[in-house]
Parts: structure tokens; sequence; C-alpha cells
């Protein structure tokens, strides 16, 4: 193979960058890890940096690994990684698949290991643009530290290829909450710098020949070396485009080297020379001849994996000047190389036989390259691959039956499941469609994922009563029936259905025995015994453990995480069942489907003790995956309890319209949360009527018999009638009543129920006799300590301060115990303060007003501004808090305000706090715009 004998130009106006840069690739950070992500346009000197970075780090003691990423649609995954451990290791094959994909990433990690030894690896990435979504999850999962490994991540980026949904887009967000990430966008050269590079390449040119490369370049590194050497060469008269220029340089090449530079532009990079020497049929001799001119006229680069241009603008400009005939010979040339060479890379040969226009020789590659991404759970490249080959052949073609079974299964396991249905709906037309048994329990599942709880129910059923239906099949409808009545909220029928697949077991998969032992632990755990509940379900996560398949792993997690974070109160438990499972099908592809559903479990259990800011940050994370269905549902009834909890009225609008366009025929844990939520936000802008119509609706449409749900429903029902009471507004007695007959049905329910459930369904009761006491305006204090002396119990603290306040403004009515009703409210206060409940802090704050109370040493009583006074937007504030407001708005940190005003850094936390509840704002920069306007 010819070795590389062009230079690179001279390194300019990047030396304080190249330093920056290393620093920060050995600040590693808590995980022993640490990256950088360069990004700029195209030509700007991305991929210069990197190999100077990779120089400089190298001569340090790091090992260093390269790999580039390929611009194919479709790369075989972990390919830039794969590539980058051949240069140590050069037989290395793919992995072994056969444990699954969990192996599968500490076998990758292992590798890694072994090349850095005892030394600090750094893992060098160009072109990240084209990552394919396997490589982006294992960077996720390397620099969140679960690979064991001391990395340093160096990587290119494309600018202008991140642009609207860009995958990478999402995942530079999530990994630029690291501190130890950095992302840097490398710009173009100054006209200073410019003139400098023109002059270390072409020497003592006129000025104005500089000034005209400046204008021409942009300050783009690459075109200005292109457009120097022309200078240096005595070509003075500039082509008026790069196009022009790249041109004529291709055209002065000798023909070999011209074929070669053509050859290596319709390739997918790195080109092997065995391949190359197939395609340009050129003599050995001739070939090395060719290749060593175009490395010398700085078109090609050799290494030892292959041939690559020295820019990817030049296949860019090539291939606008190539005929359609002429590409799809030279395509052709290149898919019968691969061939005659025993490639197994199906991606590179499916490219090029589709580029040549041979749909029908592309079809076995396409199809091999689905497989393949299948048995690393790369379903989305799958999915992508599937539909490709649906493309490549006619509607009427045979294996058109089998290839949409495929896309439908892949689309479904990856998330799109309206386009599951949609493949479905073809598949069942085709006469050689499956049978009547198999499209219905197809069918249901997919609904099911859709959010359309009613229909799938329906259709396991029709599943249940096919002529066709085999006893696997039974099995399998009932296990999947039983999985689908607890989102239903029927644990009694669930317990029923998963007790007849149980019973049946024998015939049926691993994946049936999964969902049939969990629905069966869930329901037995939630209406009488946690204890043998529980132990069902971490038996089942243990079945799940050891088939390793995302679909097993993922409903064992999601009940168990489900039952400890919910009905049993088990938060902290539940909490870190659902993270750590969320990181197992991360790792297994399921980043859009399980890992979104396990993360929302996890942001609602932190959302239930208090820890709100927490819970936002997971919920963002998950929210970068872009989840469908009801993926998306659980999603955003996560998101939207928070919001309004927030007070953010207008987000947690749009969160409730985008599940109720989600929700056709949901289940009652997402229909009565969503109707809980809606009759929530409507109490905090004073619309009674539409929070009362919310709650009648749920109670109406519901046949759960999940007394949580309703129990968290009848307290908004009753709340909502109080506070129209309070308001002066008429109450309804039909509605009252109704809610009357839920306590009670409660009331008589609960002694049946799990010992934990028992004690969070005695809660809601408890706070639904209190609330009645407002309706009643008795002003009775004594419902209200009953209720928050039981969710203290609970460790929840939204509910519990939300007494504590209803406890004192009965206390304060009555004139009675104003010691205790006092300290109530300034515990309720505080509560609502660290979690951010800036509505809920409002209200403390009203009716501390209303009874002249202060609530707390530091923080006086809010004053009622007098008609003709004038209010600056401030007079809210204490003086001391207009002092630390003062600071903010200067750009100061806690730390730096508590210096300057000799307090400690946690008491600035709290001002700041009060600050902003006080300003109804969110951020730091809102807040300095409120002073500023006044000031």
């Amino acid at each position: 193979m010819a070795s590389d004998e062009g230079d690179d130009g001279p390194l300019v106006g990047r030396t304080d960058t190249l330093a920056d840069v290393q620093s920060d690739l050995r600040n590693v950070g808590p995980g022993g890890t640490a990256a950088v992500f360069v990004t700029g346009e195209s030509g700007v000197g991305k991929s210069r940096l990197l190999r100077e970075t990779a120089r400089a780090m190298g001569d340090a003691g790091y090992s260093v690994l390269s790999g580039t990423c390929l611009d194919i649609g479709d790369a075989s995954p972990l390919h830039p990684v794969l590539q980058a451990l051949r240069q140590y290791q050069p037989d290395l094959q793919q992995w072994d698949q056969a444990a699954g994909a969990d192996a599968l990433l500490e076998q990758v990690s292992r590798d890694l290991r072994a090349v850095a030894g005892d030394k600090h690896l750094l893992l060098v990435l160009d072109d990240l643009q084209w990552a394919d979504r396997s490589t982006r999850q294992l960077l996720l999962y390397l620099l969140a530290g679960l690979g064991g490994i001391r990395l340093s991540v160096l990587a290119a980026v494309r600018a202008e290829a991140l642009h609207g949904a860009h995958p990478l887009r999402r995942v530079l967000a999530e990994l630029r909450r690291l501190r130890s990430v950095k992302v840097v966008d490398l710009s173009p050269l100054d006209r200073e710098q410019t003139l400098e590079l023109v002059n270390a390449i072409a020497g003592g040119i006129e000025p104005e020949d500089s000034d005209r490369v400046f204008k021409r370049s942009g300050g783009n590194p690459f075109v200005v070396e292109e457009l120097a050497r022309d200078l240096r060469d005595g070509r003075v008269e500039l082509s008026d485009t790069l196009r022009e220029i790249f041109l004529s340089r291709v055209d002065e090449l000798p023909a070999n080297a011209h074929a070669v530079v053509h050859a290596v532009a319709a390739g997918v990079e790195p080109v092997d020379h065995n391949v190359l020497a197939k395609v340009t049929k050129l003599a050995e001799d001739e070939l090395i001849e060719a290749i060593r001119a175009a490395v010398a006229h700085r078109f090609v680069a050799s290494a030892a994996e292959g041939y690559r241009l020295r820019h990817r603008l030049v296949a860019e400009i090539l291939e606008a000047e190539v005929l359609a005939a002429e590409a799809a010979a030279l395509h052709r040339r290149y898919a019968e190389a691969l061939e005659a060479v025993g490639t197994v890379d199906h991606a590179r040969l499916a490219h090029h036989w589709q580029k040549a226009g041979e749909p029908a020789r592309a079809l076995p590659s396409v199809v091999a390259a689905a497989r393949s991404a299948e048995k690393l759970y790369g379903y989305t490249e799958a999915h992508r691959y599937w539909s490709l080959a649906l493309d490549l052949i006619s509607d009427d073609a045979p294996e058109r039956t089998e290839l949409l079974a495929h896309a439908a299964e892949s689309a479904h396991r990856c998330g799109e499941h309206q386009r599951a249905l949609d493949r479905l709906s073809e598949l069942a037309r085709h006469p050689e469609a499956p049978g009547e048994c198999d499209l219905h329990l197809r069918r249901a599942r997919y609904l099911a994922a859709a959010g359309r709880s009613a229909t799938a129910e329906v259709e396991y059923e029709l599943a249940l009563r096919s002529p066709d239906c085999t006893p696997q099949q039974r099995v399998s409808a009932a296990a999947n029936l039983a999985e689908l009545l607890l989102h239903l909220g029927r644990y009694a029928d669930a317990y029923e259905r998963a007790t007849e697949a149980l019973d049946q077991a024998a015939v049926g998969s691993t994946q049936d025995l999964v969902r049939a032992s969990a629905a069966l632990g869930f329901s037995s755990a939630f209406r009488e015994d946690p204890d043998a509940g529980l132990a069902v379900i971490r038996h089942a996560v243990d079945i799940a453990e050891r088939s390793g398949h995302p679909d097993d792993l993922g409903v064992a997690y999601l009940h168990l995480a489900e039952l400890l974070a919910g009905p049993l109160n088990n938060v902290e438990e539940g909490v870190l069942v659902a993270r750590r499972g969320a990181e197992r099908l991360a790792s297994l592809g399921a980043g859009r489907t399980y890992q979104t559903r396990l993360l929302a479990i996890a942001g609602n259990g932190l959302f239930r003790v208090g820890q709100w800011a927490e819970a936002d940050q997971v919920l963002e994370a998950a929210m970068a995956h872009r989840p469908s269905g009801a993926d998306a549902v659980e999603l955003l009834l996560a998101r939207c309890r928070l919001w309004v909890g927030f007070g953010d009225v207008d987000a947690a609008q749009r969160d409730l319209d985008a599940v109720a366009t989600l929700l056709a025929g949901g289940g009652a844990r997402h229909v009565l949360p969503m109707l809980t939520l809606r009759a929530g936000l409507a109490m905090w802008q004073g619309r009674h009527a539409q929070a009362r119509a919310a709650v009648q609706r749920g109670l109406t449409e519901t046949r759960s018999d999940d007394l949580v749900l309703l129990g968290v429903l009848a307290w908004h029902g009753l709340r909502a009638e109080a506070e129209a009471r309070a308001a002066g507004e008429p109450v309804d007695p039909g509605a009252i009543r109704r809610l009357r007959t839920v306590v009670d049905r409660m009331a008589e329910g609960v002694g049946r129920a799990a010992t934990p459930v028992r004690a969070v369904i005695d809660g809601y009761i408890d706070l639904c006799h209190a609330e009645i006491s407002r309706v009643d305006e008795r002003h009775d204090p004594e419902p209200w300590l009953r209720a928050s002396a039981t969710w203290d119990r609970r460790n929840q603290p939204y509910p519990a301060a939300y007494a504590r306040l209803r406890r004192a403004e009965a206390a304060l009515t009555r004139k009675s115990r104003k010691a205790q009703a006092i300290l109530a409210l300034r515990e309720a206060y505080a509560t609502a303060i660290s979690m951010g409940a800036r509505p809920f802090a409002a209200e403390i704050v009203s009716t501390a007003q209303r009874f002249k109370v202060a609530l707390a040493d530091d923080v006086d009583t809010v004053p009622m501004t007098m008609p003709d006074e004038q209010d600056d937007g401030l007079s809210v504030l204490t003086q001391r808090e207009r002092e630390v407001l003062a600071a903010v708005a200067e750009g100061l940190t806690n730390r730096e305000i508590g210096e300057r005003l000799f307090i400690s850094e946690r008491t600035v936390g709290v001002h700041v706090g009060h600050i902003f509840d006080k300003l109804q704002v969110r951020t730091r920069v809102q807040a300095s715009r409120v002073f500023l306007t006044a000031a």
C-alpha cells in the first residue's frame, strides 16, 4: 500500500485551542472520563486538530485509538470503534453476539481496556455526525463511567450536519450535562491568520492577492491552503468558485491518479487497497504510482486501514461532474470487488449495489445488514434496513410478506409504533399473511405500545377466540393481556389472566413467563400479599436477566420499579431499580422505549419524595430520546406533574394536550393521572368548574379497582369543591355526593389491600375527609393534623406540607393554638421553597398575609401594596433580599455574594429561593431582568 507522503500545511491560529483541548482531555470527571467535541464547518480544520492532539497526547504517554464514521446512510453498528481497535488487533472480527447486547458492551470495554493497559486511553473519532445509533449509545455508556476505563474522547462533528432533529444533537445535549465534557466550536481564520497561512505556503505574495484569498475562502483553512498553493505554483488567475478550483487541480493529475481520486471519491472510506485495485483495474505498479501522485497532489491520504480523501468536499464536487451511467458502473465495480475479496460488510456492499442501480443484488446484503443489526440490538438501524429492503422490491414480490413482518416488528421495537401498525395493515392484505390469531396478537401488542389500551384489549380477546389459536399463542395472549390489564388498573382481572398463562407455562416462551409472572406479582402485591408478590416479580427479573432479551428485561424492571416507587411506597429502592433498569435497557438499544418509561418512573418517585430538581433533570434526559406512543405518555405525564408543581401553566397545558392526543382508548393508569393533573392545573388557575369536570369525567369513565388512583382523583375533586367554596363560588351537591361515595368505597376496600398499599390509601382518605370539613366550613384543624402525620410517615413532603397549610389556616381562623399553627405554616413554606413549588408557596404567603404571620425570622410577611404606593416590582422583597438580588444581577455566584454580604453561602441560597418565589421566576437570568427593569 502506498504511503502518505503529503504534508499538512502549517497550523495557524489554533495554538491556544490545541492547548485548551489537551487540557480538557486531561481534566477527567469523577468517572475517570472526559470528552471534547470539536464542531465547525467543513474544511475548518477539525480533522487536523484531531491529528495534532492525538500526536501530542500519544507523545505524553496516552494510548491513542482513531476511527472514522461512515457516510453511507446506515453504517454497521459500532463501525468506528471496531476500525479503531483493528489498529492494534488487525484480525479483530465482529464481537461475539451470542451472549446478548449487555455482554457486547462489556466485550467492547474489555477490548478497549486491553489496548489501554495501565495508560489513559484517548479515543479519537472523526466525522461523528455520521455515527450509527449503537456508537452514539456506546459513547453515552463510556462517558458515564460505566465501562470501567480511564478514557478521554476527542471527536469532530460537522456543524452543518447537525440540523433539525439530527440524533447527535440530543446526544451532545445529554453529554454536555457532564462537567468533564466540552464542546469546542472551531471558527474560520480571521484576516490576519489567513494572511499568515497564505504567506507560510506561498511566501512573499502581494497583499491584494492574500486579501483576495481571504474573501474567496471566508477564512476556511482548507480552501485557503488550496488557493495559496495555486498562487505558489504560478496559477495567479484564481477560479471563480471552489468547485472550479478543485476540478482544475484534478484535471492536472496524471490519468491513473485521476482515476484513483474518482474511485476513492465514490467509495466508502477507508477504501481497502485490494478493493481499489479491482475497481481501477490498474496493475499493481501502476496503482502504486497513481496513489503516490494523488497523495503528492494532496487529494488522497493513506493509512494502514486504507485510503481516504483529504476532504470530502472533493467527493461532493466530483459526484456532480460524473455521468449517471459512469457513476453506476463505478459502484458496480466496487460491489463486485467487495464480493470478490469476501467482505462481510453488508452495509457497504448494499450501498454500492443500490448506487449501481441493481436493487435485486442489493437486497441480500440489505437483509443481512438488518439481521446483523438486530443481533446487536440496533433496532433503529434494523428498521431502516428492513424499510430499505421493501423499497428495493415490487409490491407483488413473493418475499414482500416476510419483509413486511420484519419491518413491522423492528418498527415496534424501536418505538415507531404507528409505523408498525401501518406495516401490519399492509401485511394483513397479502395472500401469504400470517394466520388470524398471529395478526390479532401483533396488532394488540402494537396498539398497547401506541397507548391505545382499550382497542388492544379487544384484539387480545379476539386472538384468544380465533379458531387457529395454538396453545402457545393462547399462553402468549393471556400473558400479554394480563400485563395490559395491570395498565388498565384492573388488578383482579390481571391476576386471573396471569394465573391462566402460568398454568400453561410449559408450552409458552420465556417472554410469556416473564410477563405473566410480573403481572401476577404486581397484582398480588397490590391486593393482598406484598412480600409474596415482590418475590414473584424479583423471580421474573432473574428469569429476564438470564434470557438477556430487551423485552423480558424491560417488562420485569418496569413492574418491579413501578410497584416499589408507587403502591408499596418504597420510593428510594424503586428509583434505584428504575435507574439501574434504564441503564441496562439503554445498553440493549431500547433507549426510546423501555429506558424512557423507567426514567419516567424514577422521575415520579423523585417527585413524590420532594426532589423536584433532580426529577426535572432525569425527565429532561429521558425526553431527549423522543419517545412515542405509551412511552411518550408516561414521560409527558411525569413531566407535567413537575410543570403543575412549578407553576408553569403553559408547559403543563402543552403536555396535557399532547397526552390527550396520544391517548386513544388509554388505560386508567394514564387517563386518571391525566384528568387529575387537569384538575390540579385548573385549581391553580382558579377555574374550579373545569377542575370539577375533569374529576367527574374520571369517575364516570374508569373501571379501575386501583384505590390509590381513585384516592388521588377524589382528593382533587373534593379540593376543587372546597376551593370553590372558599372563593365564594357555588359548589355542586351532586358532585360532592359522588365523591363521598368514592371515599366510602375506598374505606370499605382498604381493609382488603396489602398493608403498604393500605397506608397510602389511608393517607388519601384522610385528605378527603379533611377537604370535606373545608367544604362544610367547619374549620377543623384535627383532620389536617391526622393527614399531615400520615404523609410524614410515608415520607411524601408535598401532601404533608399541604395538610400543614390547611391545618394552620383552620386553626388561625378559629383563633386557637396560634403558636402551633404558625409553626405548621412555616414548615409548609420551607417545604414549598425547597421543592420549588411556586404556586403552593404563593398560597402560603397569601395565607400569612391574611393572618399577619411572619413566615421566618429573616423573612417578613409580604406586605400588601397600598393603592397609592408606587410599586417598582420589588416591593415584595425584604431589604436583604434586594441586596442579594442586586448581586445576582451583577452575575455573582452564591459564594461571591456571601463573601460580599458577610453571610454563608447556604443563607444566600435560601434568600435566592425566596426571591424566585416572590418574583415568580425560575432562573437567575429572569430575576436579573426584573431587577434591571425596576432599576
